[in-house]
């Protein structure tokens, strides 16, 4: 099934796409890039890099207990 935004991506986690939005936009803040239809893939994809290497981390924590390395 497909939502409504034309993305092919489903969350797996209900309530998970408020908490990515505001990663999204923090993100997007700290690089300085404007998030939109005018936003080069470039900049929109450093964004969404940032994203999975902070998801990857936080499940890495909770994988390992919450010990970092």
């Amino acid at each position: 099934s497909n939502n409504n935004n034309g993305s092919s991506n489903q969350l797996l986690v209900r309530g998970a796409e408020q908490a990515l939005d505001q990663m999204k936009y923090e993100i997007a803040q700290e690089f300085g890039v404007q998030l939109g239809a005018d936003a080069t893939a470039r900049a929109n994809g450093s964004v969404g890099g940032e994203i999975t290497k902070r998801l990857v981390s936080l499940a890495e924590q909770q994988l390992g207990g919450g010990v970092t390395r």
